[in-house]
């Protein structure tokens, strides 16, 4: 979700004489914001059913379809979505950083101080975003992310960074695998008692949660919210590891410059495209297959098998999205098309806050009351009205303006000063 996307390559100079200046919007490289306008709405689509359960509900395989039709838009979320949009944004979060990397070394400025205050900025958004509004945050880990990258990856050359990548999605499994030896080598009265326990724990949990959600005023949510923020933080060294692969894996395609010269590699992309079809769609498919017989957090064969299909599934799968995306924009009949997409991506940040706030009023007791009510087929219909808001919104709005509200803030802070808002209109 990085604003500096830079085309332009200015010849270095002594770093005394110059200091980092905001990129300016004409300078952006288009087919950036074409997948990350792409990416919001894949990452509402799966944020959907969090938003209408618990994360209690949802991490212990407790929230079960009622219809046949729910059932069926909950398989074509976890095959279509789940996994696959966080890890586009984390892509295009590493390419953003890369970008940003360059322009700095070629400008000769330094990148670390400026870098690491950006991600402070970000941090803070996403403290503001998950405590007082919902759960489900992601800005907080990628913030955190951004600055482990600038600190100890942004000297590594891009084959180093692919097998930090591989090394990055095999680590979950590893862990997972190894639980599972230690449930399989452990008393089984035991174990069992033990995770009897745990989902009664989770149960009550997911209950309290619930009830909270639907009928609670801000003040009760914003309690119960506080309280599952850890929880939401004790999952993170499996998830985030996942996230940290892609971002390295964007930090290594934005060093090889790939997306500053896309005609030069579609032999490439071409073959990204293909490789990541294959490979998502077998991995997808295990991973729901097996996903269906198994507790997210009680190691099993399912589990592992499951997780495995996820792991590379969902990373290959996203790459097809962003290949096939990529290819298209290069068609003059297509670019039409896919226009206004850009303007979502540009203002992605504000995009994906403006999504918790109308959703959080749909379904929490402050709001609508909507919570709980809404199935998996219910959920994609929502997803696909609210997107089609966002995409006129978010073109009226940068024919107006130069960045969405919270890009302004983000670059206001990060720069020290207040930045130019309004389009000078000829």
């Amino acid at each position: 979700m990085n604003d500096q996307n830079s085309l332009t390559h200015p010849s270095p100079v002594h770093p005394q004489r110059i200091i980092n200046v905001p990129v300016q919007p004409n300078q952006r490289i288009h087919v950036i914001d074409i997948l990350r306008g792409f990416a919001i709405f894949g990452i509402l689509l799966v944020n959907m059913e969090f938003f209408n359960n618990s994360v209690f509900a949802y991490a212990m395989g407790l929230y079960k379809p009622e219809t046949a039709i729910d059932q069926i838009g909950r398989w074509f979320i976890a095959f279509f979505g789940e996994g696959k949009f966080y890890s586009v944004f984390a892509f295009l979060f590493g390419l953003g950083m890369a970008l940003q990397l360059n322009r700095s070394q070629e400008k000769g400025t330094r990148f670390v101080p400026f870098f690491l205050k950006r991600m402070l900025v970000l941090l803070l958004i996403g403290l503001v975003h998950a405590y007082l509004f919902w759960v489900g945050d992601i800005l907080i880990l990628y913030s955190i992310l951004g600055i482990v990258l600038a600190l100890l990856f942004r000297k590594c050359r891009p084959r180093t960074l692919v097998v930090w990548t591989l090394v990055f999605l095999i680590i979950p499994i590893l862990m997972n695998a190894a639980l599972y030896g230690l449930v399989e080598l452990s008393d089984e009265k035991m174990i069992a008692e033990m995770f009897s326990e745990q989902e009664r724990v989770m149960q009550t949990s997911a209950k309290t949660a619930d009830r909270i959600y639907a009928t609670g005023s801000f003040m009760e949510i914003t309690r119960q919210r506080v309280g599952d923020m850890n929880f939401v933080f004790s999952t993170w060294p499996f998830m985030g590891l996942n996230v940290l692969a892609m971002v390295i894996l964007g930090l290594a395609v934005g060093k090889m410059r790939i997306f500053e010269n896309i005609p030069a590699t579609l032999p490439l992309i071409r073959k990204t495209l293909i490789v990541g079809l294959v490979v998502g769609v077998a991995g997808n498919l295990l991973y729901v297959i097996a996903g269906e017989s198994s507790y997210r957090f009680i190691p099993s064969q399912p589990l592992i098998a499951s997780l495995v299909g996820q792991t590379f599934g969902a990373p290959a799968l996203a790459l097809f999205y962003m290949s096939g995306l990529i290819l298209l924009a290069q068609r003059p009949s297509w670019q039409t098309w896919l226009a206004p997409l850009a303007s979502v991506g540009q203002m992605a940040i504000t995009n994906y806050l403006l999504q918790t706030v109308i959703c959080t009023t749909l379904f929490y007791g402050y709001g609508f009351g909507l919570y709980g009510t809404i199935g998996g087929a219910g959920g994609i219909l929502l997803t696909v009205l609210i997107y089609s808001m966002q995409i006129p919104m978010s073109v009226w709005w940068l024919k107006r303006f130069r960045f969405g509200p919270v890009e302004w803030l983000w670059r206001t802070l990060t720069y020290g000063q207040r930045q130019p808002m309004k389009k000078v209109l000829i």
